[in-house]
């Protein structure tokens, strides 16, 4: 097992830092597959990259999964939040994207699919699902369905069940207002737990990083719980904002593991990853800093090195990292 070293970056197989911003992790047979942001133009379109790991430490850039062409992908415009979901029929990838422009006029959500998990990706286009402003997005699937997560600014963060096709919105099932009830969060996450459903969100807070909260129901149309903190509070959740939250099924358990972003403004291509242990179960999550730690994919089991637990960094070192 390697060493996952918290808000440090990942280094590629080629010493390059590696583009995992806003990414999404998907399970594939022996590997772990991640799509991430290519900072690299700043805030605007690069590209998205795909990464592979054996154990969610050592990561190995499998190339250019989506490239920056025209239209929707042209550069100065807004590609974000890369997940991917496999059809459970075909087999095919379908990746779903924040599609926007470079003011966030757009706010549409886009698709790209591709027969390999690295791509190259064919885009096929963006939509505002059903209709609505869709910024932030996560993705979610069970029992042969798949789901998109959006943020909707004031109307909310809505839960969409997707086309059998997965390249479509075919209805509505719920949506939840954050903690003030007047918007929604964003950057949304969902795993499902021993029945219960827990649904992650940062509030509305742009690059600076806060309390990232976490709502729970018994079914996805709910009812959805008040949202609460999963991390200390005024830790700005380590100073971090979530992406996703990646299962770990072994042979003795399922760790979480949640995965998140420390943004550099100035300097988005050298955002840090702030990736963490999470305990979820019994209707509660937890995220407590473990500045150096590792998982068995194969068992499940997480070890933290000891003494680790307690060196919490703060920005002015991270951001010299």
């Amino acid at each position: 097992m390697t060493d996952i070293t918290t808000a440090r970056p990942f280094l590629d197989q080629h010493g390059r830092f590696a583009q995992l911003h806003g990414a999404g992790v998907l399970r594939i047979g022996d590997r772990f597959y991640a799509w991430g942001e290519d900072k690299s133009a700043g805030g605007t379109f690069a590209g998205i990259a795909c990464y592979s790991s054996a154990d969610l430490a050592a990561w190995r850039h499998e190339g250019t999964a989506l490239a920056v062409g025209d239209g929707d992908l042209a550069p100065g415009r807004v590609v974000e939040r890369p997940k991917v979901l496999r059809h459970p029929r075909t087999g095919q990838y379908v990746m779903y994207l924040h599609i926007d422009s470079a003011d966030y006029a757009d706010a549409r959500v886009g698709f790209a699919t591709s027969d390999d998990p690295a791509g190259p990706y064919t885009y096929r286009g963006s939509v505002r699902p059903l209709g609505h402003l869709s910024r932030d997005i996560g993705v979610y699937a069970e029992d042969g369905a798949g789901y998109l997560l959006s943020e909707d600014r004031d109307h909310g963060l809505h839960i969409y069940r997707l086309t059998e096709d997965l390249l479509g919105v075919e209805e509505l099932v719920a949506t939840t207002l954050g903690e003030s009830g007047d918007h929604g969060y964003e950057s949304p996450a969902l795993v499902r737990v021993e029945g219960t459903y827990y649904l992650f969100g940062s509030d509305l807070t742009g690059w600076a990083a806060n309390d990232n909260r976490y709502a729970t129901a018994p079914s996805l149309a709910g009812p959805w719980s008040p949202w609460r903190r999963f991390a200390p509070a005024g830790s700005a959740t380590y100073d971090s904002q979530i992406s996703t939250i990646v299962p770990v099924e072994g042979s003795e358990r399922t760790a979480y593991v949640y995965v998140g972003d420390r943004w550099l403004p100035e300097e988005l291509e050298r955002s840090l990853p702030v990736w963490l242990p999470i305990r979820i179960g019994g209707g509660q999550a937890r995220l407590e800093w473990a500045g150096r730690w590792r998982v068995d994919v194969a068992t499940g089991e997480v070890e933290v090195e000891p003494g680790e637990a307690e060196a919490v960094p703060g920005e002015a070192e991270a951001a010299e990292a």
